[in-house]
């Protein structure tokens, strides 16, 4: 295939909006992929239909020469602009506990938890160079963004609920985060 068709893919690839395409001419195979760092070029490998030699053991796949399995790629954090939908937060005070009379995750009588609403990697600011949305300390009001919690490529923002001031944020930047997982502990005196 010749650089002029493959720049020619390249630019249809970017224009049309098409994540992936795959294209395989004769003993030449490439598949270009939107989004990713690396365009992946392989010769093209077709099993016979029908094999005549020396009989295979079975479950045995035959694998081309040079093959390579695809890299796992990094998620890099997007501006706050790039949110398509803003998912609430589920803010809760803890359910005290029956034998003692207090909160048992030892939260005060003002405090409620900030939760996960979603599982994805939790991102304290919009970009890797920017500031953090809240610190300890914060005021925060209601509808402010606390967070990004970033789900199968979609930037999520993570609001407050309700007025306070950050008490402590339970999670470090860019670690992966569970449904219902607490995230911040916000005062309400």
């Amino acid at each position: 295939m010749k650089l002029s068709k493959i720049q020619e893919l390249l630019q249809m690839v970017a224009e049309s909006g098409v994540s992936e395409v795959e294209v395989e001419e004769d003993d030449f195979k490439i598949t270009i992929r939107q989004n990713a760092p690396t365009v992946m070029m392989q010769p093209s490998y077709n099993p016979p239909m029908h094999s005549y030699g020396p009989p295979q053991p079975y479950g045995a796949a035959p694998q081309p020469y040079g093959q390579q399995s695809p890299q796992p790629q990094q998620p890099a954090p997007a501006p706050a602009s790039a949110s398509s939908a803003p998912a609430s937060t589920k803010e809760a005070p803890a359910s005290p506990d029956p034998a003692t009379g207090e909160d048992s995750d030892e939260l005060g009588a003002n405090e409620v938890l900030v939760k996960a609403p979603i599982v994805g990697t939790f991102y304290r600011a919009p970009s890797p160079d920017s500031d953090p949305f809240v610190e300890e300390g914060d005021r925060v009001g209601e509808g402010e963004v606390l967070c990004i919690i970033e789900a199968m490529k979609l930037m999520n923002e993570i609001e407050c609920e309700q007025p306070g001031v950050i008490k402590e944020i339970l999670v470090e930047d860019a670690e992966p985060v569970e449904f219902d997982q607490p995230l911040f502990i916000v005062d309400q005196s």
